[in-house]
């Protein structure tokens, strides 16, 4: 399903029937029911609704996915840099990824949104340095223990620079976990995007996505009641794909998990 979602995105100039932005004859084309030249109906300006989810889907996932990067990497240096140095800077980094989980995070993004110009880039970035203290903590915890294993000890012997068994030996067996949680955090990140835009103060119109197409929706529920339907299902269904698909990564990459089906 995750891959039509995102074969739909990438194929949205193709497979959209009309232009997600043209406006035409509202008074004849506003709220039309789903049929055959509409599959999701049309809106209050009477666009098309299959073509703005369609290209709605592109910002969602893009804003999802590179959000999700800048927070994972974010998070990857930082717990490990503070899981392998130990110590009082170990304990001075945690005591800030506390103060900044002590913030609401969603809260924490409004007052960002509201301060800064909301575009889509700059809601990226803030979507990322919202969400990066649970990936720095699982790596800081992933770091500690690893540190202690006999392949790191070799490579201080040996007299490999710090660098190089940060980067190259402990960042790399973390990296399994942190494929997990990013899975996971793209969904969230998606939904907390849709929460900003249904606002009113993320992806703004006439730019479609799943979330102001939603907001756009309210109003007009028991008229047309379509119109938050379609984007709000994609929505969902996309979040629950992300969700399943971080539980059968962590499944997957159990060892435990493992042994059990080679035994």
């Amino acid at each position: 399903i995750l891959a039509l979602v995102f074969l739909s995105a990438v194929l949205a100039p193709v497979l959209a029937p009309y232009d997600p932005s043209t406006i035409e004859d509202v008074m004849k084309t506003r709220y039309l029911p789903p049929s055959l030249g509409n599959p999701f109906g049309t809106d209050e300006f009477g666009r098309d609704l299959f073509s703005r989810a369609l290209y709605g889907a592109r910002i969602s996932l893009s804003v999802g996915l590179l959000a999700m990067l800048v927070a994972v990497f974010i998070g990857t240096a930082y717990g490990a840099i503070a899981g392998y140095v130990g110590g009082f800077v170990d304990n001075l980094l945690m005591r800030i990824v506390d103060v900044v989980i002590a913030f609401p995070k969603f809260f924490l993004m409004l007052i960002l949104v509201g301060i800064f110009e909301a575009n889509i880039g700059v809601l990226i970035l803030i979507l990322g340095l919202t969400s990066w203290t649970d990936t720095a903590r699982l790596v800081r915890g992933q770091i500690l223990s690893l540190k202690k294993r006999d392949f790191v000890e070799g490579a201080r012997g040996i007299g490999l620079p710090h660098r190089l068994i940060l980067f190259r030996h402990l960042i790399p067996n973390a990296m399994a976990s942190v494929l997990v949680s990013a899975t996971l955090m793209v969904g969230g990140l998606i939904g907390a995007e849709a929460g900003l835009s249904f606002l009113g103060i993320g992806v703004r119109p006439p730019t479609p996505s799943w979330g102001n197409m939603v907001s756009a929706g309210q109003d007009a529920l028991l008229v047309a009641w379509w119109v938050a339907f379609f984007p709000g299902c994609l929505l969902a269904i996309t979040i629950l794909c992300f969700n399943l698909l971080a539980d059968g990564l962590r499944d997957a990459m159990d060892p435990k998990t493992l042994m059990r089906r080679y035994i």
